[in-house]
């Protein structure tokens, strides 16, 4: 089966089919975080949906060359650089070096460029962009000195989202970066200095300023994917405008239609409400990981419904991931050391494709994770049968991997089973022969003896198992 992405531009199930002839290479844009505060859970949904993306494609044989941009001067980074003294490029260095610690704990897979949108060669190319507008009649320069993109001379405008443009009421210019769907006029290109941004600007043809933040990201994708991009994805608040905006100013500097695929993940809700520091339910990755979750529990609990639902966070969606991982954990382990120095051998749970086979399916991760579920239950039993041999457990351990490399739901390494001490061996092998002989006083004073020694002991139909507390 191909293939199969909801392409938010047609509304329509389309098969993918990348722009390179060779069929190989896939062009994926996608919006990084504005750098004026650490991202919070919401943001990483849309980064982790990304991120499932992209080694799905890999998975199936794709190169992804992805650009993820970072969005450091806008009107929040200098609002927020005034507030704390700080010079534009300290203040947000501090937020970008704590992202891309958040990616690394999240395990999402750096993209192949961070471009940030103060680099000179994008501000150069940014200013070519307007200059090109405005020679062409697209732009203009208004009396406030700013430069302004025309709709009028761009009628497809608004059909990314929807919009009837002759149902809503034009409201002139737009100067601020972000404006609600009521809000249709035109949008700032290049916006002119005054005193709110201090000794945040560029010289450019049209006087000091900086430029408005939607031009920033078709500049970006432009110089380093080229004029046409397979997949550009975002969050469904992206849309518009700022989405709309770069198809616009895009197609109209090169000619060409943009992306060719729009993915857009739906919002996140907390306890079944909008997230907000108002409502005290805003939370960023480093407020979980003091409450004492982890990265790949937050990982699990923001992949396990498919991006384009919306996905209620709760605590108790955070237990639950807990669970999950555990028992993908302890199945991992029975695995591991079932098939020590085997051969794979040919087990049927093992050659299936159900779960690539989810994911090509507009990345249905809730059948992916059913199928994954549906193999643990099933060898399980078979263990529990004495119907798995090593040669299987290799097989199934191969194929974890596999889609693991999707994934990403293994142990911290610091979590990985370490080898028991002899002294803990002795003890439950003591225990052993007081259950043999029906002692149990003793046998629970030894495994108390054995939780003192930092280790748990379970009875199973295997043996007893013992694990790091």
């Amino acid at each position: 089966m191909a293939i199969r992405f909801h392409n938010t531009y047609t509304r329509d199930l389309e098969a993918f089919q990348p722009l390179d002839p060779a069929g190989k290479t896939v062009k994926l844009y996608t919006c990084g975080p504005t750098v004026y505060n650490y991202a919070h859970i919401g943001n990483f949904r849309a980064y982790l949906f990304e991120d499932l993306l992209q080694r799905h494609l890999e998975l199936r044989g794709f190169e992804v060359n992805r650009v993820m941009n970072l969005t450091d001067v806008d009107d929040k980074t200098i609002r927020g650089c005034h507030a704390a003294g700080l010079p534009l490029a300290e203040f947000t260095q501090k937020y970008k070096n704590a992202f891309f610690e958040d990616l690394k704990t999240l395990r999402v897979k750096p993209a192949m460029t961070f471009p940030s949108a103060t680099d000179p060669v994008y501000i150069e190319r940014m200013i070519e962009m307007i200059t090109h507008l405005v020679a062409h009649g697209y732009a203009y320069q208004a009396e406030d000195r700013s430069v302004y993109f025309r709709l009028n001379k761009f009628p497809d405008y608004g059909k990314l989202a929807h919009l009837n443009l002759e149902e809503l009421r034009p409201t002139g210019r737009i100067a601020n970066d972000e404006y609600e769907k009521e809000s249709i006029g035109d949008f700032a290109l290049w916006k002119a200095w005054d005193q709110a941004d201090g000794d945040v600007a560029w010289e450019s043809p049209w006087g000091k300023g900086r430029p408005g933040w939607h031009i920033e990201c078709s500049a970006m994708a432009t110089a380093l994917l080229g004029p046409e991009i397979d997949i550009h994805c975002g969050g469904v608040d992206n849309i518009f405008p700022h989405h709309e905006a770069e198809i616009a100013q895009s197609e109209c500097c090169t000619g060409h239609r943009f992306v060719r695929t729009w993915l857009h993940c739906a919002h996140l809700m907390v306890e079944n409400q909008k997230m907000s520091k108002s409502a005290g339910n805003f939370y960023t990755l480093r407020d979980l990981l003091e409450k004492g979750w982890s990265g790949r529990e937050l990982r699990y609990v923001l992949l396990s419904v498919n991006y384009r639902l919306p996905l209620n966070f709760t605590f108790e969606s955070l237990a639950a991931a807990r669970a999950a991982l555990a028992r993908i954990d302890e199945w991992v382990t029975r695995l591991t050391e079932k098939a020590a120095g085997a051969a794979a051998s040919q087990h049927p749970l093992a050659t299936h494709t159900r779960f690539e086979e989810a994911l090509d399916d507009d990345l249905n991760i809730s059948a992916a994770l059913g199928a994954l579920f549906d193999v643990i239950r099933e060898s399980n039993r078979a263990f529990d049968r004495g119907e798995i041999t090593p040669g299987d457990a290799k097989a199934l351990l191969d194929w974890w991997q596999r889609i693991n490399s999707v994934l990403q739901f293994q142990r911290d390494e610091e979590a990985v089973p370490q080898a028991v001490p002899q002294a803990v061996l002795d003890l439950a092998a003591a225990r052993a022969a007081a259950r043999a002989a029906k002692n149990w006083a003793q046998s629970d004073e030894i495994r108390a003896q054995i939780d003192a020694a930092g280790w748990i002991v379970k009875d199973s139909k295997d043996g007893q198992k013992l694990t790091r507390k």
